[in-house]
């Protein structure tokens, strides 16, 4: 029972993450001014919008497919950590801005825990 349990648990988790990122990506992707607009905030040329988008969607393309999740969970883990130091760097707030993208890398791993025996058994 609570291998049933911890399993819904991992996919409403990865479900959540899931949801979040292909928002972020789907706005990026279509470049639409918000995704524009903080892009350069942070200091990056607005034309860079569309491919860190397409980059989001790629990682979480893995993370989904399980099979792939390991090394989509992975490559999120570093498309955030980016995402941290991007913050840091433009001296952004730091519970609000610079670790939101932890608290997103916390929810995708613990989703994949919760989900995947093999990681649980890794861990």
């Amino acid at each position: 029972m609570t291998s049933v349990l911890q399993r819904r648990g991992g996919y409403v988790l990865t479900a959540i993450v899931a949801l979040f990122l292909t928002v972020d990506a789907a706005v990026k992707v279509l470049v639409l001014a918000p995704a524009v607009q903080g892009t350069t905030q942070l200091g990056y040329p607005a034309q860079s919008v569309i491919w860190i988008g397409l980059i989001e969607l790629s990682c979480l393309v893995l993370y989904l497919v399980p099979r792939t999740a390991l090394v989509g969970a992975l490559v999120l883990t570093g498309y955030l950590g980016g995402a941290v130091a991007s913050q840091l760097r433009v001296g952004a707030p730091l519970l609000s801005h610079i670790l939101f993208p932890i608290y997103v890398a916390a929810l995708l791993w613990g989703g994949l825990y919760l989900r995947d025996t093999r990681v649980r058994a890794w861990v």
